[in-house]
């Protein structure tokens, strides 16, 4: 299914395979131009010692159960993706990745592309994600523009479901997360 916007120029479509390697890419350029704009070229925040976001992170989303993947299109060029991670029973979604091109970030691509997520799915009574205590872009975006609220601070006092106890000790601030909910009317 593809999903036009309000915004005549903004495209959800869904993810092709000849298309994944790419969007791998895109995803993990995407997350280390985020931490790079808050700690600079030399930060040491990443998962398997190269990435901001490792590839194993994205694969997960992309071939989780349940999961709705898309690209985002301006004009008909690739500039972003999302991952969903939709619960129907439940009438519950996940967005596990949600990704701009640095390019052409501060256009209103990202809230459109939210948008037309929230258009596919009137089923869904509420939605989830997380983002990094460091990213005060996605803190912005998804407080500010998307109308999500904080409902928890995972550290390693208070962490994720993912996370066993035994291994909590391990986190460090740079492991520090904000869950978001948003509950639609």
């Amino acid at each position: 299914m593809t999903m036009k916007t309000n915004q005549p120029n903004i495209t959800l479509t869904p993810l092709q395979p000849d298309d994944r390697e790419q969007f791998i890419l895109d995803n993990q350029w995407a997350f280390k131009y985020g931490a790079q704009q808050e700690f600079g070229l030399r930060d040491t925040r990443t998962e398997e010692g190269e990435e901001v976001i490792s590839r194993t992170t994205i694969e997960n989303s992309i071939d989780g159960e349940n999961a709705e993947v898309y690209r985002i299109l301006l004009d008909g060029q690739k500039v972003g993706g999302v991952v969903l991670k939709i619960d129907r029973e439940k009438a519950e979604g996940e967005l596990e990745l949600l990704f701009v091109s640095p390019e052409v970030h501060s256009k209103g691509i990202g809230q459109a592309a939210w948008k037309a997520v929230e258009a596919m799915h009137p089923e869904i009574k509420a939605w989830e994600t997380i983002t990094p205590y460091f990213e005060k872009r996605n803190i912005h975006f998804y407080v500010n523009r998307c109308g999500f609220h904080i409902v928890e601070f995972w550290n390693k006092y208070q962490h994720g479901p993912a996370i066993p106890d035994e291994e909590a000790g391990n986190w460090s601030e740079d492991d520090e997360m904000f869950v978001f909910r948003k509950v639609m009317r």
